[in-house]
């Protein structure tokens, strides 16, 4: 039977990927939803590999934080960002005040366990939206509040210039695609370029597209991941892949140099980064094995997710969508085919806890933009539909 301080509080626990570090702090049922406040600026996009980071206050003991053996990236003048040494899970952003210097943590929302409270989070701010030029993942995630609130959304800073949550007007996609898009992180010590891949599917007949490849135009399939190790590796509750061949990804021309060499398998990649006289242009890229056969590949510097890779498709990996630097806008959209409104993969992983109704808040608000800006739906998801009717006959 539950005690009187487990039905009045509710224990919050934060742990990365590889569960050594793990922080936990217990508040009031009264105080909740926790306020987040999703930023959407280049920079967040570039030092986690997701389309924003999230964080709410952390209402734990500060001073296990400071002590701890978390890895410290210095993000900007007042903000230092701790992730795990081993897995590169990104956890905290420690903040020093101005005045005495003294520190506050905000922790990532993807870090917090599911716990069985509806209302655990409330967005309610999304910060520099002006800088994904598109308006991001702000169209699905203005309604995933479970009280049916919407955040405020700022063009920088809160205070800043405001936009509509309900009817701001997003440019039109320039469909013309350039040679390579950049794909970095934040620090730089991940620095490669995506070759153009649409030309090239163009060229093969629709029987021999991978299947990750829209059949109707040759862009990449954007997913939306709700699985838990994603969360738990990157801090965002929500993570966005898009897929590319190996071959595709080229190290960017410098003086004078040409783009060749990069792997292209992941066994060839891992054996790359393994290597001791591997090559520089590798950078800071290293990866964290969360299976005997899966690779999660990050930068040891800044922390950000990059590449998912499997052995069982070595020709293949899942490509952070955050890192992709268009002028088109964080969507990417000449490049990705997003299936907007489609059932999330791994949704399971958020049955019975607080994001269960969030991720369906966050599916239904997509599909409702998906339609007001008029677009088809997502090969994938008519697939998947398809075949979910034919199993049930």
């Amino acid at each position: 039977m539950a005690g009187k301080e487990d039905e009045e509080t509710i224990e919050l626990v934060a742990h990365c990927l590889c569960q050594a570090q793990r922080f936990t702090a217990r508040v009031p049922r009264s105080s909740l939803p926790l306020s987040a406040v999703y930023c959407h600026c280049a920079s967040c996009r570039r030092v986690t590999g997701a389309m924003y980071s999230t964080y709410v206050p952390w209402p734990g003991d500060g001073e296990a934080i400071r002590t701890s053996s978390l890895r410290r990236y210095v993000f900007s003048e007042p903000i230092t960002l701790l992730s795990c040494g081993i897995c590169s899970s990104n956890m905290f952003a420690e903040t020093k005040a101005a005045e005495d210097g003294s520190a506050r943590y905000g922790v990532q929302t993807g870090l917090l366990t599911n716990v069985d409270a509806p209302n655990l989070i409330n967005i309610g701010n999304h910060v520099f939206v002006g800088d994904t030029l598109d308006g991001g993942a702000t169209p699905w995630l203005c309604d995933a509040n479970s009280d049916g609130t919407r955040p405020r959304l700022w063009r920088g800073h809160r205070g800043t210039e405001e936009y509509s949550s309900t009817t701001h007007y997003w440019p039109a996609v320039d469909s013309s695609l350039p040679e390579e898009i950049p794909v970095r992180c934040h620090c730089g010590g991940v620095d490669l370029v995506l070759r153009q891949p649409i030309a090239a599917f163009a060229a093969k007949k629709r029987s021999e597209l991978p299947w990750f490849v829209d059949p109707a135009s040759n862009k990449l399939l954007g997913g939306f991941d709700a699985c838990d190790s994603c969360r738990l590796s990157s801090g965002s509750d929500i993570f966005h892949w898009t897929f590319v061949l190996l071959r595709h990804l080229a190290f960017p021309a410098k003086s004078g140099q040409t783009q060749t060499g990069f792997p292209e398998s992941s066994t060839e990649l891992k054996n790359a980064i393994a290597a001791t006289d591997r090559d520089p242009r590798l950078g800071t890229l290293t990866f964290y094995e969360s299976s005997p056969d899966v690779q999660r590949y990050f930068c040891s510097r800044c922390s950000a997710c990059v590449f998912y890779a499997a052995d069982s498709r070595p020709e293949l990996v899942d490509l952070a969508i955050g890192l992709l630097d268009s002028k088109n806008g964080s969507r990417v959209e000449e490049l990705v085919s997003w299936d907007f409104g489609g059932k999330m993969v791994w949704r399971q992983d958020v049955a019975d806890g607080w994001r269960e109704p969030f991720i369906e808040n966050v599916e239904a608000a997509a599909d409702r933009w998906r339609i007001e800006r008029g677009y088809l739906k997502n090969w994938r998801r008519i697939q998947k539909e398809e075949a979910a009717v034919k199993d049930q006959k």
